[in-house]
């Protein structure tokens, strides 16, 4: 019996990377999983890997920055499976890159709101719907950057930081409900988007790819296996919690 048979759960930006992997693992632990992302054929993708190794999975389309779309796709997580249990908020999309003073308007306020505002309107429409069901748990995916900061990406550091405490403040509310809410702040990952940012900034990817005190880059499916034992009832005293999984860079 997997660690969430039983379950019903939604993972964000599950068409690729850590979202992917992340849906891959709740499914294979018994979950029925709902995939959200605004690319359509990768989040079908996923739906395809789900159930071709005999797991449950519907995709739906949406931006999860617009409210609309976040309402949409818990609707459809409790009309398909009657109740949702557990959601992992990993979408993000973070814009520019450099000095912070010749950052555009634009660019910090779409960080912000596709790293930040996206997470905080999931929970606003699954926390009613887990409350629904009797208690749940969330993970959010926030970022190392967020605990020391990054330089030449500090609008992606800003907006993770107010992950955290999103996280922290909402676990506070709605522990007494029988909601645990944590974040996962994953190092240096080898995701699609990561390997386009190192051919972006070669200098700085040689950098990073020395951050973890293992000297090496994390894989999606090692995000993927914490999140997944944060949303298992193993964890059933564990809320508030940022979880570096970063292979010691945090203590670099």
């Amino acid at each position: 019996m997997g660690l969430l048979e039983g379950k019903t759960g939604i993972v964000t930006g599950a068409g690729q990377g850590i979202g992917r992997a992340i849906a891959l693992s709740y499914a294979r632990e018994g979950a029925r999983v709902v995939i959200a992302d605004f690319n359509a054929e990768a989040g079908n993708e996923t739906v395809r890997l789900i159930t071709d190794n005999g797991g449950t999975a519907i995709f739906v389309h949406g931006d999860v920055s617009k409210e609309d779309s976040v309402k949409a796709m818990v609707e459809a997580a409790t009309s398909t499976y009657g109740r949702l249990d557990i959601a992992c908020n990993s979408a993000a999309v973070s814009r520019g890159h450099g000095p912070i003073h010749e950052f555009q308007r634009e660019e910090f306020d779409q960080t912000v709101e596709m790293c930040l505002t996206n997470t905080w309107m999931c929970m606003k429409y699954e926390i009613p719907a887990m409350l629904e069901s009797g208690g749940g748990a969330i993970v959010n995916i926030s970022s190392n950057a967020s605990l020391k900061g990054q330089a030449f990406n500090t609008a992606y550091a800003t907006a993770k930081a107010g992950v955290n405490i999103l996280t922290k403040s909402s676990a506070a509310e709605y522990g007494g409900q029988g909601i645990r809410i944590n974040a996962v702040s994953p190092g240096v990952i080898r995701t699609p988007g990561v390997e386009k940012y190192f051919e972006e900034q070669p200098k700085i990817a040689e950098g990073l790819k020395k951050v973890a005190v293992l000297n090496r880059l994390g894989e999606p499916n090692e995000i993927a296996e914490a999140v997944t034992f944060l949303s298992s009832d193993r964890a059933s005293f564990i809320t508030g919690q940022i979880l570096s999984v970063d292979g010691g860079g945090a203590v670099r």
